[in-house]
């Protein structure tokens, strides 16, 4: 994901938010549509300043905020004292190890504050004591049928009153990595137009569709590999000359982990 945002996509955020089209925006803030889509494309790359403060005026932001300097639009000047940050805590934030504006969208997402306060419980021990009389309680039963009816080691009472003895870490551990899930989730799905993010298609997926490709070619073996090659380096072979595919051909045929059964060259398509 993107750990900075653009002024062209600030500025095109702002406007989506706003509900706005190009040509409202236009009549709202005296700039002409041509320029604010210029603004907006990524291409772009100088906005006039009288319309720069013309824009953040009507949005009721910083400059700074627009040009992707800062992703605060109210607190600029926060004391850090306010925050109630560690040392620790600002140097790893200004240290650049981590990205920072995942970190503040996973904080912003809805249910933050439950994976907070469900990682307080476990940590402070809040729920020790009531899983413990759970626990307590359960072996009490337990024993009780015991000693009442002597039931096999297999009877399925025994088994379910077993399985009902809860771990404490065992399940805050899932209770956690499900709070975690549900944020990493929603923000992927946030990001999934992302230009920056993962190709849809892997490595092994492209290769797979390269070789299917190939093999419909008419020719060598040999020459199957040089158009291989070719597309695994971003060489568009049909614009190759015959001279420069025959000296590939020609380098490829030294090598000896490939077999060739005839290098006649066909006519490329």
């Amino acid at each position: 994901m993107k750990t900075r945002v653009s002024v062209q996509e600030r500025l095109k955020d702002l406007r989506v938010e706003r509900g706005l089209k190009l040509e409202e925006l236009a009549e709202q803030t005296g700039i002409s549509k041509s320029a604010l889509g210029s603004y907006e494309n990524d291409d772009y790359k100088e906005i006039n300043h009288g319309s720069l403060l013309k824009l953040a005026d009507f949005y009721q932001v910083s400059v700074d905020y627009l040009l992707g300097l800062t992703d605060n639009r109210e607190y600029l000047d926060t004391p850090l004292a306010e925050l109630h940050l560690t040392d620790e805590a600002v140097a790893l934030l200004k240290s650049g190890r981590v990205n920072n504006r995942l970190l503040c969208e996973m904080m912003a997402h809805k249910d933050f504050i439950r994976l907070l306060a469900d990682i307080e419980i476990y940590v402070d021990r809040v729920a020790s004591m009531q899983v413990q009389n759970l626990n307590a309680y359960v072996d009490v039963v337990r024993q009780e049928i015991i000693d009442r009816y002597q039931p096999g080691e297999d009877d399925p009472h025994l088994r379910i009153l077993k399985a009902a003895h809860l771990d404490e870490d065992e399940y805050f551990s899932q209770l956690v990595s499900e709070d975690i899930r549900r944020i990493i989730q929603d923000i992927r799905t946030a990001h999934k137009g992302d230009s920056e993010g993962a190709p849809v298609n892997t490595v092994a997926e492209e290769l797979r569709q390269d070789i299917e490709e190939v093999m419909n070619f008419k020719g060598s073996d040999l020459e199957r590999q040089a158009i291989l090659y070719c597309k695994r380096l971003g060489i568009n072979y049909s614009k190759l000359t015959e001279l420069e595919f025959r000296q590939l051909i020609h380098i490829l045929n030294k090598s000896s982990l490939l077999k060739t059964h005839g290098s006649k060259r066909k006519k490329r398509k």
